[in-house]
């Protein structure tokens, strides 16, 4: 969906009104889910809100993109201090589930439902973002149908770029997944059963966007110093760290420390591989495929790379690291999720070639 809706808006509809067309439908879609029973039926309803939802996070990009270089800004160094409000917001909804008591209710979605109402509404205020449909006489039937943006295939860097992209996509669903079950799962053990990390989990895992809104401020600096390669290297690397630091986890002591410690680098692992990946993509390619390309990173980061990270993490946990009882061996899993972060980080270093020029960063306003 994020890639249809990318040619959508570089073609047909305004990306702002696209945008608030689309969280609307989310709402709308979520108000039905604490009402339904049956688990099919939920997932159904509950993929219908995803197709609605997923796109908006790449347009919400393009959007501030078009706006900052419309009026001249840099946008390495302007979009990051802009797009960590989305992390704030992200934190506040934690904190507000958790400490209601919605964590487990369906509750929890009709507040979704109302905030997604209301940013679709307010999204219609936005500064107009008209689709570039800049088709030449003797275009293809592709460029007809707005799908250049999939020619970026044809580029080797940029090919490896979203490879490797749908790889982390991967590892963020992970930590996604099983991040709050793990720390859930130490009520297991009755000594802890009612420890602050059993019980507001949320909000332990909350120190990871907290970091987020930390790191965001840093991407400026670090692309512009080291690149794209060396700033998602970094990323990759604080993935390993991010997963191994759960494997010796624990709900006290030095444990504790280091689910603590997990959650710091979680700011480094996403942002610098998120954010910065889609400042990558903006500073590359055409403006005129800007909310395709956009679609197009996030269908491998938060499509392929989600499905493929859900697939394969399920089958390989519920094969090999599941006790007869159902509990799950989380010290091995975790490690095998950093073995898996390391062995990517290893093959980006070597297979994905990139030219940092500082200068050509710092000149981003065109």
């Amino acid at each position: 969906m994020p890639a249809i809706t990318g040619i959508i808006a570089d073609r047909w509809i305004n990306a702002e009104k696209l945008f608030g067309i689309l969280h609307i439908l989310y709402g709308i879609t979520l108000c039905f889910l604490p009402s339904i029973t049956s688990p099919d039926n939920f997932f159904w309803v509950m993929l219908l809100a995803m197709m609605f939802y997923m796109p908006t996070i790449s347009l919400s990009n393009s959007i501030a993109y078009y706006i900052l270089k419309n009026n001249n800004y840099d946008v390495v160094k302007v979009f990051p201090p802009i797009r960590v409000w989305g992390t704030i917001g992200f934190i506040v909804a934690m904190w507000i589930t958790n400490l209601t008591g919605n964590k487990d209710s369906g509750s929890q979605f009709y507040i979704a439902a109302v905030v997604a109402i209301c940013l679709g509404i307010y999204a219609f205020t936005l500064p107009k973002c008209p689709p570039q449909n800049l088709i030449p006489e003797n275009a293809t039937l592709s460029e007809k149908l707005g799908l250049n943006a999939f020619s970026l295939f044809k580029d080797y860097k940029m090919a490896l770029f979203f490879l490797f992209s749908m790889f982390l996509g991967a590892a963020l669903q992970l930590t996604n997944m099983y991040g709050d079950t793990y720390l859930s799962d130490f009520g297991k053990i009755p000594e802890y059963a009612d420890s602050f990390v059993v019980k507001r989990s949320t909000l332990i895992m909350s120190i990871s966007q907290i970091s987020e809104t930390l790191f965001i401020l840093a991407i400026p600096f670090a692309l512009k110093k080291y690149g794209i390669k060396n700033v998602m290297l970094i990323s990759m690397f604080a993935w390993v760290l991010r997963f191994g630091f759960f494997a010796y986890g624990g709900p006290a002591g030095f444990g504790l420390g280091l689910i603590i410690l997990s959650c710091i680098v979680y700011g480094m692992a996403f942002d610098f591989f998120n954010i910065s990946g889609s400042l990558f993509v903006e500073t590359t390619t055409d403006f005129k495929i800007r909310s395709s390309a956009q679609g197009l990173f996030m269908m491998m980061t938060n499509g392929f790379g989600a499905i493929m990270g859900s697939l394969l993490s399920g089958w390989l946990i519920q094969e090999f690291f599941t006790h007869e009882n159902g509990d799950k061996m989380w010290h091995e899993i975790w490690l095998v999720f950093a073995i898996y972060a390391l062995v990517i980080a290893l093959l980006f270093s070597v297979m994905f070639k990139h030219k940092h020029d500082p200068e050509a960063v710092a000149d981003l306003t065109h």
